[in-house]
């Protein structure tokens, strides 16, 4: 079972890459391999009636399958070299931009078209943001919707799956060197290749270090982020959602000089869980559907950290504050904001009684018996700080879900191609430390992708 290219991961990053290699080279044997399922066999068995909260599926179909962990996502394409990850610096910024137009136009032509494309350039609320004390970055923003990401990726997979080999169900259990590329190893046998481009996303991120370490590929620590989910009336933030539907915001913290950020931002989304490693988080969806569509807006508060050494386990940090949520709710923990300022946990009857309702079901929690004391303090400044802007986030009754984290991957060390020290052996994507988002690894994805078929 031999293959030209073999890539594994049929995340945003293995998905542009296989599809730039057939479109440049239609004589390519390529072949995907996938941990999780085929698009249409994704579906989480959470109903929010029989089954409420995560029973902790083999695969679970949220994070794994065809089109990775944005799948399921609201599907927000950021075209920018502010945030989303560090693409440019290998590839030169003006580079990364005109790839992230690239995957844009790709997704417009596999059912994309209509939706909008946001931007925060001349927007009156960078002025407003500034005089607060809050830093709006700039990005032009493709809101896909949960509901359309899901049409384009199922016409993009329409079009693959006659040109390329896919194996869904497949976990690549070992990598390895051999005469002529490159050999992986799955539970159904062995396959080999002159080119392999890794693209496991965050999800196999135990994977990817394991991988480098038998390799001796060299990998450097990354940072953390750690935080909640805030869920408040649409109106409230309607004036910036409507013009630029995601607003990347960020503040420096008086107390510590930390800097958190707003992320992910829902607007009439919906809050839901996440299972990462058999840990579960919190995370946001949106829709284009107005049918779909709620009352409310969600988004992230995160700050990140960064350790120096001798600390190397930044995720292991993170994973060690999710699995306490876990432990004191069996999963994720929601508050009120008023009841985490008043030093009391919320119940059941204050939740009922809010005049905001939860899209997600949660357990009533503390919060402060959660997160660390530095990172929840920062929170509170920035909901503060968000209310001169945004009035309304600080009311008692601004839900927060905990804990959101977003696990990076160690940065793997590659060169300006995005190659390790071995010929043919690529690392794009999430999966790699470098990219952070929907748009930077489809973009690194089809770099590598032009490299090889030239």
């Amino acid at each position: 079972m031999t293959y030209d290219v073999i890539i594994i991961g049929a995340g945003p990053g293995g998905i542009f890459s296989a599809y730039e290699l057939v479109k440049k080279n239609p004589m390519l044997k390529v072949a995907v391999f996938e941990a999780g399922h085929a698009l249409n066999k994704r579906k989480c068995p959470i109903d929010g009636d029989k089954i409420k909260t995560c029973i902790g599926c083999k695969s679970c179909s949220i994070m794994s399958g065809f089109g990775g962990a944005g799948a399921f996502s609201d599907g927000k394409y950021n075209i920018t070299n502010d945030f989303g990850g560090t693409l440019y610096e290998y590839i030169g910024k003006k580079h990364a931009l005109e790839l992230m137009r690239y995957v844009d136009d790709i997704n417009m032509q596999y059912g994309g078209e209509g939706t909008k494309l946001y931007s925060t350039s001349g927007s009156k609320f960078k002025k407003l943001c500034v005089q607060n004390d809050l830093h709006l970055l700039d990005a032009s923003v493709r809101h896909l919707g949960t509901d359309i990401n899901y049409i384009v990726l199922e016409n993009m997979y329409a079009y693959l799956k006659e040109k390329v080999t896919f194996f869904f169900d497949t976990p690549v259990e070992t990598l390895s060197i051999v005469d002529g590329g490159y050999k992986i190893t799955c539970q159904n046998g062995e396959y080999t290749c002159k080119y392999c481009v890794v693209s496991v996303g965050r999800s196999g991120s135990k994977w990817m270090e394991s991988i480098c370490r038998d390799l001796d590929i060299e990998v450097n620590s990354n940072r953390v982020d750690i935080g909640v989910r805030v869920e408040l009336p649409a109106e409230v933030f309607s004036h910036l959602t409507d013009e630029l539907y995601e607003s990347k915001i960020v503040y420096r913290t008086s107390k510590y000089g930390d800097k958190v950020r707003t992320f992910c931002m829902n607007p009439k989304g919906a809050v839901v869980n996440e299972n990462t490693n058999g840990i579960i988080t919190v995370n946001g969806h949106s829709y284009e559907d107005p049918a779909k569509q709620t009352e409310n807006t969600n988004f992230a508060l995160l700050v990140a950290k960064h350790f120096s050494e001798p600390f190397r386990d930044s995720n292991g940090y993170a994973e060690s504050i999710a699995r306490l949520s876990n432990m004191l709710g069996g999963g994720v923990i929601l508050q009120r904001f008023g009841d985490l300022i008043r030093g009391q946990r919320s119940t059941p009857n204050r939740i009922e009684e809010s005049f905001v309702t939860p899209t997600l079901n949660a357990t009533p929690g503390d919060l402060s018996l959660v997160l660390p004391k530095r990172i929840l303090d920062g929170i509170i400044e920035m909901i503060y700080a968000l209310d001169e802007i945004a009035p309304g986030t600080a009311n008692d009754d601004t839900l927060l879900y905990g804990v959101e984290v977003k696990f990076y991957n160690m940065e793997v060390s590659v060169d300006k191609n995005l190659q390790t020290k071995y010929d043919g052996l690529y690392v794009i994507g999430d999966g790699s430390g470098i990219t952070h988002s929907l748009s930077h690894a489809s973009a690194s994805g089809v770099y590598v992708a032009r490299k090889i078929t030239e």
